[in-house]
């Protein structure tokens, strides 16, 4: 009986994803295969192109570097947040979260203002004599992954500082009592348990970069495109939606892929027991 009405409250949810997420996806692809050339023609045309394999690439490589920076400034500030106080950690956690509710437009021309040749940190950097000259920092893969970094920083925070939260301080203190230095004791017996942590934070940084527009079209401009600037020339400049929905289906299964590697590369990292087992 409780599964029968189980199933009754979870169908309204059940359908209203199927409209609102699977039905206009299948409304994308389908054209994408009625070609008179052939059932994969213009995926395959897609691929064969140089131009749109290096803009993949620099897509993936965007996504993966940001997330990996992402991950190695996350960790210690989650850390640092989750053994303060409740009163301090939950002051911290809103000043980690304030920036979210600016609009992202926003954030990301601050960014032009500090990135830019005539910007604050060129002008730091030649005040003290670093540099003789600005550097070209706007409008490069730099500049969207600091902008990307900067925007999903804050989600991977609060996804391990969920984690920290449920960490058992005693086999840290075990480890050192036995003699384990600091970086042993955070590679060894602190990250091993922050696994889903980690894989959470990863899965939802890496998929927001893979498919983030304004962060790339703002602080890349229009000679570093990404699938999702892509899409959008495709679609709103030269008006070919056939060929946008083509790199709208890539981009989503290249995401989906990445995330089904990434979890099961954790799976395969965590050494945690298993507790159904």
């Amino acid at each position: 009986m409780k599964t029968k009405s189980g199933f009754w409250l979870l169908f309204p949810a059940f359908i209203s994803v199927l409209i609102f997420a699977f039905f206009p996806l299948i409304q994308i692809a389908i054209p994408t295969f009625q070609d008179s050339k052939g059932f994969l023609h213009l995926y395959t045309e897609f691929l064969k192109n140089t131009y749109n394999l290096h803009v993949i690439g620099r897509t993936f490589k965007i996504a993966l570097l940001t997330m990996i920076i992402v991950l190695i400034l996350g960790i210690p500030i989650s850390l640092w947040i989750a053994r303060q106080k409740s009163k301090v950690r939950s002051i911290l956690t809103i000043i980690i979260l304030f920036p979210m509710l600016t609009n992202a437009v926003v954030r990301n021309f601050a960014w032009i203002i500090i990135l830019g040749r005539n910007g604050i940190l060129n002008k730091f950097l030649m005040s003290i004599h670093l540099i003789n000259s600005p550097l070209n920092i706007l409008y490069t893969d730099t500049a969207i992954i600091i902008g990307s970094a900067y925007l999903f920083l804050p989600i991977m925070i609060i996804s391990l500082v969920g984690s920290i939260s449920e960490l058992n301080i005693e086999a840290e203190e075990a480890a050192a009592v036995l003699g384990a230095n600091p970086w042993v004791n955070l590679i060894k017996i602190v990250i091993p348990q922050l696994v889903s942590g980690i894989l959470t934070g990863c899965i939802l940084v890496f998929a927001g970069a893979m498919t983030a527009y304004t962060t790339p079209q703002i602080l890349g401009g229009n000679k570093n495109l990404v699938m999702s600037t892509l899409i959008y020339q495709q679609a709103m400049t030269l008006g070919n939606w056939k060929n946008a929905s083509v790199i709208a289906i890539v981009l989503i299964i290249i995401s989906a892929l990445s995330m089904i590697l990434m979890r099961k590369a954790s799976r395969a990292l965590d050494r945690r027991p298993n507790i159904n087992a």
